[in-house]
């Protein structure tokens, strides 16, 4: 009104400074009313000083008309316990000072004096506080109507204080002015305050219900806008005249409070710890309501002047006594059970937690511990979630509680859950229905002020307010059966959600033992696999070991031109039996490669039309031994070279035609060979007995054997078309069967081989006798002298200077002494491994190459192999060509071949000079006693004192290693070498 604003929007205004200040916290709240106390106090006190200055006669005139507005005859009970009525209503109010309390920091040595200061003073000193207040109102009151006021406007602060000021200013415009600020500046501290309070009181109440919490903002405006709509519809004005009922229901319940507090505890009526988490607490506290429900009730009908005027004048103090009578009554009825839900020290540690579902750091009386989540939870999650259905308190629940209502009171031939639903409607309708008749009578009330003077519209405004209040019960039913079916809808809904949880739970706890118990499988298939490449690695190695000798000696028996023809079917027998054999280790080795997903393809250039051939001359001739027609057939012209595996290749058509010579009894093989577009198709085509549709469907399963009609088909070993399935599908290609019984089978590859133009290599059926340029060293590094002796009989003919070394101290030796051109390293040795040869090798500043020979032929061992420096990986048996092959690349070797040796000795080529006659004298006496070991120890000690004739001794020492004692007697009884003088 100071500024001459509307009265409606001024409490638009009030209302909408409150929502900015209260937004930001506590803490903002704090600032603004630490900021304000000063000004606050200096405009609350100077009024009593200026009145006790210019008027200290109102304390003796205040005291007098106290006498005159009561009986005049003395101290009067009456007017004693209506004082106290109004007075009481505002012990609740003064009690909200107490919620700043729990704000104080923890009690220390320090600040003890302070703490205590503070507390006493925001806590049970407040009412000392709020006593001196009404009283100094009283003297402003009285002040004001001694000025003129009439009494029924002499209570309103803005009269007592604009009364008070007008004795501290001259001008009544400045006592105004100053009046205005101290109303409003009162006004918005306090406003803050219950906005805050009621803000966090909507917002816990809306939380527990909803299990929802959209924020404490929300519930703050929602909290100022009521409190706007009541102020601008007038609705305080009715409140200010049932404070007397508002004062029985407050002392009633601070009165239960207080009896808990003095009575109860004292007498271990109830747990000496005040517990306030919700989790450790009974949804509902019979002590509490009970006593609180009791003395209130008998309270207000006291007020109300059932039992008489003095019941009535003492109506607060009935509703105190009555609390302290009722609350340890009942505490001692209920003996602790309904105070804690559950014990409240298991798995209550004292310290700072995390918890379990926002994962925030929380004090310790902040945490609970929940057993839905097994973990410790904060207050706010604890309140917010929605799924555990409070198990921590299973019979302490409010549904708990009307479930054991409705098994005592309600009929038994109802369901139990149509008890529970009309007990709950009961309920409901009850709350509403009262809830909305409060608010109801407040309306009316305030109209029948209005109405006083015209007792004809009495009548008509109780009608109208009667029906409308008919109207919304009929409107309360419908919506309680729409919350209560609602509830229950979600209830169930709920339940059948837990129910699928609990399910989904069962099944991945089942999951969980099934994966260990697969995890454990695992590790036992993952042992047993590992036990298996250890054998298969050990037995390998047992194997190739001879297997290399029995080779390397048929290769050099296959190419030596002195064998009888009678003989050597038997060399190609032995040689093809070897062969046999090392092709199967690598079959069993390449299952435990695959199975291991470690089986690498190696692409190079293939010249096809060679590779074809070589096929067909293996297989030609064993096809004819059977009695076998042996036919190539070519779809369309081949490319001269082709890009791929040419081992895995050759080694899934050997397989395939290896089969159809072998289970065909008459008839013919035929491989075709088609290509086109970069894609190799190849057709392996028998006349066998066929496979009948059982067995075609197994046919590439491992260790499957195929019989055929006649029951005569030679054992295999069962793994050839299961690698060649395999290799094939790895390799991107596809292979397939189509058979009939009786009629014969056809195998097709299809695999991608792209064009690589033309081949300028030489031929590779031409054979290598010796190499351009200068004598090349290599040292032979093995601890088995037949796997040396083997390389020396392959190597020397070839010119090389070849020295040997059983160990891998003799070969760091040898290097030292003599430093060959490439060493060849076996791995498995006595005291240093080749391994750890290599490795010191390259330590010491050798570069140069070393090739590795071992039987070990696992990729574990040739990546051991390179990383310790290594130059190349081979694995025994040997295979001449590759090793050759190694060597050319190796050393930058130029290969001379027998149809091109040239007829004279080359610029820079070697040429083999004869020692005189003398020199070789020993070595023809040992020669004619057959002493090969001994002439192969006499030839190492000529070599190194005559080197000049190194080529010659390197060639006879090769001669004894074959045991080629024919040629060694004809190369010492040539006629050079008696010629010849030194």
């Amino acid at each position: 009104l100071y500024f001459e604003i509307p009265l409606w929007l001024a409490h638009v205004v009030s209302a909408a400074i409150v929502i900015p200040l209260v937004t930001f916290g506590i803490t903002t709240i704090s600032r603004m009313q630490l900021w304000t106390q000063p000004l606050w106090l200096l405009l609350l006190i100077a009024p009593y000083v200026a009145v006790a200055m210019r008027e200290p006669e109102a304390l003796q005139t205040l005291e007098s008309y106290f006498w005159i507005a009561g009986s005049g005859q003395g101290f009067e009970w009456l007017l004693f316990g209506s004082a106290a009525t109004v007075a009481f209503s505002m012990v609740a109010q003064i009690g909200e000072q107490v919620d700043f309390l729990r704000f104080l920091p923890d009690k220390t040595p320090d600040n003890k004096l302070r703490w205590w200061t503070a507390m006493l003073t925001a806590g049970p000193g407040w009412v000392v506080f709020g006593v001196m207040r009404q009283l100094a109102g009283a003297l402003l009151a009285h002040l004001a109507i001694r000025h003129g006021i009439s009494p029924e406007h002499a209570h309103e602060p803005t009269q007592m204080y604009l009364v008070a000021y007008n004795e501290l200013f001259e001008t009544p415009q400045w006592a105004l002015a100053v009046t205005t600020l101290f109303v409003v500046l009162s006004q918005i501290k306090i406003n803050v305050t219950n906005a805050y309070a009621g803000s966090l009181a909507w917002s816990n109440f809306f939380s527990r219900l909803t299990h929802s919490h959209p924020g404490r903002v929300v519930w703050l405006v929602f909290n100022v806008l009521i409190a706007l709509l009541l102020m601008e519809f007038g609705v305080f004005g009715a409140l200010e005249k049932v404070l007397g009922l508002f004062s029985n229901m407050s002392i009633a319940w601070i009165g239960a409070v207080a009896a808990e507090l003095m009575i109860n505890k004292p007498l271990g009526l109830s747990p000496k710890i005040i517990e306030f988490k919700r989790a450790y607490l009974t949804d509902l506290n019979p002590v509490g309501i009970i006593s609180t429900t009791i003395a209130s009730l008998i309270s207000i009908l006291a007020y109300v002047g059932l039992f008489g005027e003095y019941p009535k004048a003492f109506s607060a103090f009935i509703a105190l006594g009555l609390a302290f009578i009722v609350t340890p009554s009942v505490s001692w009825l209920a003996r602790e059970r309904q105070y804690l839900a559950r014990d409240r020290e298991l798995n209550n540690t004292q310290s700072q937690t995390k918890c379990s579902i926002c994962e925030n750091e929380f004090e310790h009386e902040d945490m609970a511990h929940c057993p839905a989540y097994a973990g410790s939870i904060c207050s706010l999650c604890c309140t917010l979630d929605a799924r555990c259905l409070d198990v921590c308190k299973t019979g302490f629940r409010f549904e708990d509680y009307l479930e054991r209502v409705a098994l005592r009171f309600l009929p038994a031939a109802m369901s139990l859950n149509a008890r529970l639903r009309l007990l709950r409607f009961v309920l409901m309708f009850s709350f509403l229905s009262v809830l909305t008749g409060i608010f109801v009578s407040i309306i009316y009330y305030q109209d029948l002020l209005s109405v006083q003077q015209n007792p004809a519209a009495f009548d008509l405004l109780l009608y109208n307010f009667f029906k409308i209040y008919a109207a919304l019960l009929v409107f309360i039913g419908l919506c309680t059966w729409l919350l209560i079916l609602s509830a229950e809808s979600r209830r169930v809904a709920h339940e059948e959600t837990a129910k699928q949880t609990q399910l989904l739970l069962q099944e991945i706890e089942n999951h969980k033992k099934t994966d260990s118990k697969l995890q454990q499988a695992m590790k036992m298939a993952d042992s047993a696999n590992q036990a298996k490449s250890r054998f298969l690695s050990s037995m390998s190695h047992e194997i190739r070991s001879p297997l290399n000798s029995i080779l390397g000696y048929a290769h050099i028996l296959h190419n030596d031109p002195e064998i009888p023809d009678n003989r050597r079917r038997a060399v190609e027998t032995l040689k093809r039996s070897g062969e046999h054999l090392c092709s199967l280790v690598e079959d069993i080795l390449d299952i435990a490669r695959i199975e291991a997903r470690k089986f690498d393809l190696k692409y190079q250039p293939i010249h096809f039309p060679d590779f074809i051939e070589h096929l067909q001359h293996s297989f030609q001739a064993q096809a004819e031994q059977k009695g076998l027609r042996f036919k190539c057939e070519y779809v369309n012209t081949l490319p001269e070279r082709v890009r791929g595996d040419e081992k895995r290749v050759g080694q899934i058509l050997m397989n395939l035609l290896g089969n159809a010579v072998k289970f065909t009894a008459r008839g013919e093989v035929i491989l075709r060979i088609g290509y086109s577009g970069g894609v190799a198709n190849f057709q392996v085509i028998d006349t066998g007995s066929g496979i009948d549709e059982k067995q075609l469907q197994n046919i590439f399963q491992p260790f499957t054997r195929v019989s055929n009609s006649t029951g005569n088909a030679e054992a295999g070993s069962g793994l050839g078309l299961t690698i060649s399935k395999i290799m094939t599908e790895l390799m991107g290609g596809e292979l397939t069967v189509k058979s009939r019984p009786g009629e014969g089978s056809t195998f097709t590859v299809r695999l991608l081989l792209p064009s690589l133009g033309a081949d300028a290599e030489p031929n590779a059926d031409a054979k290598i006798v010796g190499y351009l340029g200068r004598r090349r060293k290599i040292l032979l590094v093995d601890d088995q002298r037949e796997h040396r002796e083997l390389l020396l009989a392959m190597l020397e003919p070839l010119g090389f200077y070849l020295t040997e070394a059983c160990s891998g101290e003799e070969c760091l030796l040898k290097v030292a002494e003599n430093p060959p051109d490439l060493v060849l390293l076996d791995i498995s040795m006595t005291g240093i491994n080749g391994i750890e040869t290599a490795i010191q090798l390259r330590q010491q500043g050798w570069c140069m190459p070393v090739v590795v020979l071992s039987a070990n032929a696992y990729p574990t061992d040739r990546l051991a192999a390179l990383n310790a420096g290594c130059t190349d990986f081979l694995s025994k048996p040997i295979n001449v060509d590759e090793l050759l092959e190694k060597l050319k690349v190796h050393l930058v070797l130029e290969w001379l071949y027998q149809d091109k040796r040239p007829a004279k000795p080359l610029p820079g080529s070697t040429a083999i000079e004869a020692p005189p006659l003398s020199l070789m004298e020993p070595c023809i006496a040992l020669v004619r006693i057959g002493d090969m070991h001994g002439l192969k120890q006499t030839l190492e000690q000529l070599s190194e004192t005559e080197p000049d004739y190194a080529a010659f001794f390197a060639k006879l020492k090769g001669l004894a290693n074959a045991f080629r004692i024919a040629e060694i007697r004809k190369l010492l009884d040539m006629p050079a070498i008696q010629e010849t003088r030194r």
